[in-house]
Order: structure tokens, then sequence, then C-alpha cells
């Protein structure tokens, strides 16, 4: 009797070797990385260990960190929650603009104390986004158009809307930043440094995500929506009602992230406020294998390669380098995280 091999894939991976290999795919991104390094003429150990200490060895680069890890979080947020019924939102970076737009212009132009304006700014925000994927979410219910296109397309028009309003009818006339409006009042209190409310405010968001969709009748329909459309219509599940709410939960959620950046970041908007932060959610979705929870390491995670591409700029790497290393960690996490799926297991013929 022959023993033969083959691989397996597996329904879910367990979280040791999910850990395991994501550690493991980033230390070979990291030795590919420092190979790059070498042959541009670098040392890497020297610019590693200066990446390590401008972000973890000083409260600067921990409060860095700290803020951009609450729109990674939030947009990442996003698009796990469409996964959840198997929907794809890829228009988290429109939605981002349209809730920062909505956000700017409750804080400038309605007069309220500071405390109001945070509240009546924050459900400006997620208004904004969930008005900004309503169409796609109705066309995809509705006509069973393709949300991919849809949510992407109008990125591009959210990130004209911004840049047309901050640099022209809503830009400060003979101020220091003639590209953007004037500085909006009210502002997201910090706690620590520069990091401000914002960030305890998408963990719990992220958390809350977990509960729901977990332990509710509501998030176990949803589930089984997203992993069994056939089961949920035999169950007597209304998919497209359930499809309608967790795609406009979708973008109010990205629409908060704009809210935030705008209030506690940035403090004003102007043209290319979000660097990213829509597109980047898309990795962190798919790093965060459909967890809410796992988001917020996911979040954490691509916060320190975002800054420690800034650091490697400031060392004199070019932009094309930088953005290689990058996508060389992001790519073989993808593929660790992959890989933690398939076991080796033994056919008996």
């Amino acid at each position: 009797m022959a023993n033969n091999f083959r691989l397996q894939r597996l329904p879910s991976s367990h979280p040791g070797m999910a850990v395991g290999a994501r550690i493991a795919a980033i230390a070979l991104a990291l030795v590919f990385a420092g190979i790059i390094l070498a042959f541009a003429g670098k040392n890497p150990l020297e610019l590693g260990w200066q990446v390590v200490n401008s972000s973890f060895g000083s409260s600067f680069g921990m409060e860095d960190l700290g803020l951009l890890v609450i729109p990674l979080i939030l947009t990442g947020l996003s698009v796990t929650v469409a996964q959840q019924i198997g929907a794809w939102n890829i228009g988290a970076e429109g939605q981002f603009y349209a809730g920062a737009f909505a956000a700017s212009a409750v804080g400038l132009f309605i007069p309220l104390p500071d405390a109001w304006s945070l509240i009546a700014m924050f459900v400006a925000g997620a208004f904004g986004g969930l008005v900004w994927i309503l169409v796609p979410t109705l066309a995809r219910a509705y006509a069973n158009v393709n949300e991919l296109i849809t949510t992407l397309l109008l990125n591009f028009v959210a990130i004209l809307l911004v840049f047309y309003v901050s640099t022209d009818v809503w830009r400060e006339r003979g101020g220091v930043a003639n590209s953007a409006t004037p500085r909006i009042p009210a502002e997201m209190p910090e706690f620590w440094g520069l990091v401000h409310w914002g960030l305890p405010i998408a963990v719990a968001l992220a958390v809350v995500m977990a509960v729901v969709l977990s332990f509710t009748k509501w998030g176990y329909e949803v589930r089984l929506i997203g992993s069994n459309p056939s089961a949920g219509k035999y169950a007597g599940i209304k998919a497209k009602k359930h499809l309608i709410t967790v795609m406009l939960l979708s973008g109010a959620i990205a629409g908060v992230a704009g809210m935030l950046e705008i209030a506690g970041t940035v403090h004003r908007l102007q043209g290319g406020i979000s660097n990213n932060y829509g597109y980047l959610g898309i990795m962190v979705a798919v790093l965060a294998r459909g967890s809410p929870i796992g988001v917020i390491f996911a979040g954490a995670l691509m916060a320190f390669i975002l800054n420690s591409g800034i650091i490697l700029q400031t060392q004199g790497l070019t932009t094309s380098t930088v953005l290689a290393i990058t996508g060389l960690i992001l790519f073989l996490t993808a593929i660790g995280d992959e890989l933690s799926y398939y076991r080796i297991v033994k056919d008996k013929t």
C-alpha cells in the first residue's frame, strides 16, 4: 500500500498557521527588499534600523502611525462589511471624499458650538458616504449591475468634486492655503499627542461590527447570503433588502473616515486629502480575511508599511523603489495568507 501526498485547501485556516504564514511572508519580503536595497547601493540593515527607530523609537513616530491607522481601519472595514454579503465596494475612496465634503460643508457653513458641530459633521460624513454608494447599490439590487464598475468610476467624480470646491468656490481667499478651504473651526479632541479620538472610534466601530455580524440574527442572515445565496433564498431571507442595507452601511463607514480625516488630522478640505486610503482599504480588507477584528491589525500593518515608505524616501530612495518594496511586502503577505489554508494530506492507495 503506497502513500501519496497532496495539497488540500481547508475551508478555514488555523489562527496559529495564519499568523505564522504572515510572519514568514513578511520576513521573506524583507529579505528580498534588502537585496533590492543592496543593489541600489544602500545598507539594508542600517535603513531597517532607521525605519524601526523612527516608527517606534519616539512619540512623534508613534503618533504618525496612530494618525495613519485611523482611515485605514475604517476604509478596510468599509470593504470588509460589503464582503460579508458577497459584494465588492471598490468605491471607498470616493465615499471617503464624499464624507469629507459633506462634513466640511457642515463645519464651514453651519455655525454650531464645537461639540454639536462635531456630531453634525460625523452624521454628515456618514450620510455623504451613504449617498455616494446609493446609485451603485440600487443598480446592483434592482438591475444586477456590477458594483465593481460603478463604485470604482464614482471615485473619480468625488475626487474631482472636492478638487473643484477646494480650489475654487470654497477656497480660502487671501489666506496661506490658496488651494484649500479655510480651516474648519471644530476639531476632534486629541487624547495622545497628535492622535485624536478618531482612533478609539475606528477601533470601536470594528469591534461593534464584529459583534453584530457574529451574534445577531441580522449578521447571521447577511453572512448566510454572502456565503450561500441559494440557502438564503431557501430560508426565506430577503437578500435584496440586506444587500441594500449592507452596502449603504459600507459607504457610511468610508464617509466617517473622510470626516475624521477632516476634523482630526487635516482640518481643511483639499485635493488629495485621501492619500489613496480608500484603495489601500481594499488591501487591508484582503489581509483581514473578512474579519472586522482582523481589520484593526491589518490596518496597523498597512500604516507601518506606509510610514516606512515615507521614512525611506527621506533617506534618498526614489518613490519607485519604495513602491516596489511596499508592493512586494503586500504581495507576499497575501500569498502567505492564502497558503495558510492548505495542508499536506496523505492518501492511501
